[in-house]
């Protein structure tokens, strides 16, 4: 499979998912030129003509994704092998990608799921982050943690999973872990919405927003939404946070609009499982993200 993949890869083909089954590596690629989709299954290689499925499966695309930071976070049980070698150990096998390394602060949070709706609980841990040459891309570690950031310009889905994936086999490769405490998807969103007041008006844009009663003013200077909601019979919460920011363009109103998908019930399965997982709450977020937004966003977004 990995001539056929290389081959093709060298030709401008795109790789677009990536998994294994029955032990089989499976590797999507598409040739965004003429939209024929490959499909390399251990070595066999299938060409399935035209994309429409595909593109259905990638979900909506946007010319101006609002994007500005995707995380995907593992951290392992608190038994997990781990000691002061491990991230020297994560380093050597992604320095030809990352190859900038710095010391950092690494924030936690931690989201309880009583019935109070408590907010995320937040705390700093000593870590090392590992940057690609642009810093468009880094890998935080810390302690039985590894966390992997991609900054605007987001690659898209396709882009994101295999980095990833890497990072996932570098990590368990270096701790043989089984299962994990936590794992989560994260996706900010920043939001620009042209208007000559600053004022966003919220039913136009969103779905997801800020509920006034009657007897309320009607212009709100700032606001924050939250709400959490559980995805496959609880096992999974998602996060949904929107609250006003700062513009970065004159005559503009913005907000950020965070989707934070994670695991909620720790060892929920083993770490075979981790990639179908990944691709599940990507799934769940784009779902979610749509069900926030209007087609008045989809219009300044520019769908493709």
């Amino acid at each position: 499979m990995n001539v056929v993949k290389n081959a093709l890869l060298k030709k401008g083909w795109l790789q677009f998912d990536r998994s294994r089954r029955n032990d089989v590596g499976i590797c999507y690629l598409i040739n965004e030129t003429d939209q024929n989709v490959c499909l390399c299954l251990g070595e066999l290689t299938t060409s399935f003509g035209d994309s429409a499925k595909v593109k259905k499966k990638m979900g909506k695309t946007y010319r101006n994704p609002p994007i500005v930071e995707a995380v995907c976070e593992f951290r392992l049980a608190p038994n997990a092998k781990w000691d002061i070698t491990s991230p020297g150990m994560i380093y050597e096998q992604v320095r030809n990608e990352f190859r900038i390394k710095e010391q950092s602060v690494f924030q936690q949070s931690v989201v309880t799921s009583g019935p109070t709706g408590a907010p995320p609980i937040l705390s700093k841990v000593e870590s090392v982050r590992f940057l690609s040459d642009d810093k468009l891309r880094l890998i935080q570690v810390a302690p039985r943690i590894l966390a992997i950031n991609c900054l605007r310009p987001y690659p898209s889905w396709e882009g994101f999973k295999p980095m990833i994936e890497n990072a996932f086999d570098v990590l368990t490769d270096v701790t043989q872990a089984d299962f994990f405490q936590r794992i989560g998807l994260m996706y900010v969103n920043r939001i620009e919405i042209p208007s000559p007041s600053a004022t966003i008006k919220l039913d136009e844009y969103f779905e997801y927003r800020l509920f006034l009663g009657q007897n309320l003013p009607k212009n709100v200077a700032s606001f924050m939404v939250g709400s959490i909601f559980p995805f496959e019979n609880g096992r999974d919460l998602c996060r949904v946070e929107l609250i006003t920011a700062m513009p970065e363009k004159p005559k503009h109103a913005a907000c950020i609009l965070t989707l934070d998908y994670f695991l909620a019930k720790p060892k929920a399965f083993s770490a075979p499982e981790v990639r179908d997982w990944v691709e599940n709450a990507h799934q769940n977020i784009e779902t979610t993200f749509e069900g926030c937004i209007t087609d008045s966003l989809r219009r300044i977004f520019e769908e493709v």
